[in-house]
């Protein structure tokens, strides 16, 4: 794997999430990213669960997917459940990890952080198999 870029609709928390893990698991030389077809802002509620186990992701921002060098792009992952996914064109491996979106959870505010570190906790795992060489390819366990 020489770049791994993962995709959500807004870049404002799952894949915000997934690139500050996967940045802190990688190999070195294995680039990370994240884009979405409309992005807006990272989510504090990101950056405060990535806080608590000690990565810190307060200077990643929202990007688009047409900013990303595709050449240097082998892996996709996209991470959308009830929307529509961003499609990246070339030739790459594609993973699909279907996730609810955090940021859609109303409530409390301890529910609504609850719902992000369910969300990081489990991209945490895909990440750290497909690392491993895991079969990481979305089997809708994820709820």
């Amino acid at each position: 794997m020489k770049g791994l870029l993962f995709m959500c609709v807004a870049n404002s928390a799952r894949s915000q999430i997934a690139e500050g893990l996967a940045r802190s698991l990688v190999p070195a030389g294995v680039r990370v990213w994240s884009a979405g077809t409309r992005p807006c802002s990272v989510r504090p509620e990101a950056v405060q669960v990535m806080a608590e186990i000690g990565i810190d992701i307060s200077g990643q921002y929202s990007k688009a997917v047409d900013v990303i060098p595709r050449d240097d792009v082998d892996t996709v992952i996209t991470l959308c459940a009830e929307e529509v996914c961003p499609v990246f064109f070339g030739q790459v491996r594609r993973l699909h990890w279907a996730m609810p979106d955090p940021a859609a959870v109303e409530g409390p505010g301890e529910a609504r952080m609850d719902a992000f570190r369910q969300t990081r906790d489990e991209l945490r795992r895909r990440i750290a198999g497909l690392l491993v060489g895991e079969d990481m390819e979305d089997k809708g366990d994820f709820v």
